[in-house]
């Protein structure tokens, strides 16, 4: 599984990466986690609010810092 959460480094996208990186590590989800900063990266996904997270190439949320619990409902766990 690989996940990336675009956002220019605020606060928000920062807090979205560690609630990723957490329940990653809780579940044992074997997964690639990365942060993507550049803005002409994030463009390619077509977005115009940050955070955003992308599993396997999809975006899944954009514009808000998601709970754990819908992390994990994303991640099937």
């Amino acid at each position: 599984m690989d996940i990336k959460v675009l956002g220019t480094g605020c606060g928000k996208c920062k807090t979205t990466y560690a609630v990723i990186e957490k329940v990653i590590k809780e579940n044992n989800i074997t997964a690639t986690l990365t942060k993507v900063e550049d803005i002409m990266e994030i463009m390619n996904y077509n977005i115009l609010t940050t955070p955003a997270v992308v599993v396997d190439g999809e975006v899944k949320i954009k514009g808000y810092v998601p709970s754990e619990k819908e992390i994990k409902e994303l991640l099937g766990v």
